[in-house]
This record gives structure tokens, sequence and C-alpha cells, in this order.
């Protein structure tokens, strides 16, 4: 389960111009979906139980970062504390500790207090009054108006978007780096085809590079035709089977699963071989795919639309 963005992205940007802006939306939405989706499934498949004590602690947590909300607590250290209250209930109760995590995360805002038109007004005032006051020889003064600056820059952006950026640096060079070394590992002299071990390879093989493509493709168009959702401007059917294929390639949340899903032994090899065969097969055949089913001139006339589209809401 769960695409691998930082893979699938790359396969992606070696199309390069053939790819529409669109499609790129597509996959990373896909992608974001998926984890949730493999996070739901070791919630209710992988958790040992549920203790009614341990999930009451996780309920407190929960309300607590909805009060501080309420308040108006802004600076996201403020739920540090109730975030690790639903972290430790989720632990206690045999859910996997993981859902305390997609819980903060949803609850995190989304929306930026002052934005963009808020954080010029914020700031031209405060420059002004930085300005007004250049007579007066006191610190306290020029502090105030620095705060009101700080308070500016933080609340341009939501609380998500900052948390965000604050911990990219962190997840792409440290936490990402380190999971994979921990769980990409494969030691073939311990990898069993034996007892069911062919069974298991063929199945994540097929899983990853065979019913991801058909799964993204088969419920886009069954959306399409429900009327639940439409196809972009200029993105063809065959740009959806494309992200499709790309969608196969699967590392982080796939590793996970399968730790959870096989004992201590070759069976978690095996697991681990055949999503790295289906990734590398997903990942090989979404870039040839790619460059048969999406000719430049598909992705020139979007472009052409976009301009227009783009020029026209200028004027």
């Amino acid at each position: 389960m769960a695409t691998d963005i930082a893979f699938a992205v790359g396969v992606l940007a070696l199309l390069g111009k053939r790819v529409p802006p669109a499609l790129r939306i597509l996959l990373l939405a896909l992608a974001v979906i998926d984890d949730l989706g493999a996070i739901l499934v070791i919630a209710v498949f992988y958790s040992s139980g549920v203790d009614v004590g341990g999930l009451a602690i996780a309920i407190v947590g929960i309300v607590g970062i909805l009060v501080m909300q309420k308040l108006g607590f802004r600076s996201p250290w403020a739920y540090v504390p109730a975030a690790l209250v639903t972290w430790a209930g989720t632990y206690s109760a045999g859910i996997h500790p993981t859902i305390a995590g997609v819980v903060v995360g949803l609850l995190t805002p989304v929306r930026a207090w002052f934005g963009r038109e808020g954080f010029v007004d914020q700031a031209s005032a405060a420059v002004e009054a930085i300005r007004a006051d250049n007579l007066v020889n006191d610190s306290s003064h020029l502090q105030a108006r620095l705060s009101d600056l700080n308070l500016a820059r933080r609340e341009a952006v939501s609380p998500g978007e900052r948390v965000q950026h604050a911990l990219h640096g962190w997840v792409a060079f440290a936490i990402m780096p380190a999971f994979a070394l921990a769980n990409a590992g494969v030691t073939l002299d311990q990898v069993e085809l034996g007892d069911g071990g062919a069974t298991v390879l063929i199945g994540v093989v097929l899983g990853l590079a065979v019913g991801k493509p058909i799964g993204v493709f088969t419920f886009s168009w069954l959306a399409v035709r429900a009327r639940i959702a439409a196809l972009p401007k200029g993105v063809p059917w065959s740009g959806v089977l494309a992200v499709g294929l790309v969608a196969g390639i699967g590392f982080t949340m796939a590793l996970f699963i399968a730790t959870l899903a096989f004992p201590p032994g070759p069976m978690i090899g095996v697991a681990k071989l055949g999503i790295l065969i289906a990734s590398l097969i997903a990942g090989v055949v979404g870039l040839a795919a790619g460059r048969l089913l999406l000719p430049p001139a598909l992705v020139d006339g979007a472009a052409a639309t976009v301009e227009e589209a783009e020029s026209s809401t200028t004027t």
C-alpha cells in the first residue's frame, strides 16, 4: 500500500513537459490519501484490541487540542503536550500510535490568520509606527513594533504550513533516510521462496505493479462517470493510466506494513524483496508508458489552455 511520493514524483520529473501540472497534483493527492488508507489498515488489522482506558486518555488529548484551538493558541509548541497525551493514549489502548499522528495532523489548522493581505497591512503599520517613533529613544517601543512584525510574519501562513516548512529538512534528510536504512535492507540468503514465500512474492509484486494501476484508473473512471469528479482540461485518460502505473512505486508504508504483517523471519525478507521488485517494475513501466502515452503535443495544448486562463484572469 501507499505510493512513495519522492520516487513517483521523480519519475514524472523525468518525463519533463509531457506531464501537465494537473497530473502532478493528482499524484500528490493520491500519495497522501494512500498514506491515510494504509494507516487505517494498520489501525483495523494490525492493532491488538482496544483498551477503553487508553482510548479515554487519547480522547482527552484530542479534546485538549480542540479547546486550545477555540481559545486561540497559535504556537505549535503549545500543542505538543496534548499531542503526547493523544499518542500515549492510542499506544496504551492497543491502537497503533501512528493513528495519533494522523489525528493531530488532521486537527492542525490549515487556514492562515492574517494571510498575504493581512500580513502586508500589519507589517506596513508596524514599519510606519517605527518610522514615527524614530525620535523616541526607547528600545521598548522598537521591541513592541518588532513583536508586531514577528506576529505578522508568523500568521501570514497557516500553522500547518509552518510546521511542514519547519520539519521538511528533518524529514527529508534525517527521518526518511533513517527509515529507509532501517527497513529497506534485504538479506538475500534469508529469503526463502518455499513454504508460501513464492506466493507472498508474487502477491506483493502484482498488488503494487498491477493492482495499483488498475485501481487508480478504474475508480477514477467510475468517479468521472458518476459525475463525482471531472478530468482537468488537457488531461487525457492515458495520463491517468500513467499516474496509476507510477503509483505502484511503494516503499515507506509498504515496508512498514510488511514488518507488521509477518513475524521476524524469512517472510519479511520475501515481502521486502517483492516491494523492491514491484517498485522497480512500476518505475520503469511508468516511465516508458509516460513517454508513449503522453506525447508533447498534448501537453503543449494543455499549456496553452493554462496560459490563456491565466491571462484572462489577470486582465
